[in-house]
């Protein structure tokens, strides 16, 4: 494979990952995942202030098609649904922790 091949894939994959991350609420929602080993569908729309119903089962949606998070349904009334991370999804959380840090840091600097 050439060069220009391979920086073409390489996009293409960034790209990809990108188009899946930059869904509004889904980087909050994989770093409210992160940092609990399996969390319930209320308690993250607890976490996530300001987000709907719809819009996070959408998401949660989003982000378990593509491998990022599971989804247990245990069948009792009323119905409990618990949510983790994949293996795939755990290599994203040093990236989720540096990327709050710099956002943190940038932050600060703006409102200096």
């Amino acid at each position: 494979m050439n060069s220009v091949s391979e920086t073409r894939d390489e996009n293409c994959n960034i790209l990809n990952i990108w188009d899946i991350l930059s869904r509004r609420w889904s980087l909050l929602i994989l770093r409210n995942l992160s940092s609990r080993n399996v969390i319930r569908f209320n308690e993250l729309k607890r976490n996530l202030k300001g987000i709907s119903s719809t819009v996070l089962s959408d998401r949660l949606a989003e982000l378990e098609q593509e491998g990022l998070i599971t989804k247990k349904i245990y069948p009792e009334i009323p119905i409990k649904v618990e949510y983790r991370l994949t293996n795939k999804a755990k290599d994203l959380e040093l990236i989720l922790e540096n990327l709050s840090k710099w956002c943190q840091r940038w932050e600060l600097k703006r409102t200096s």
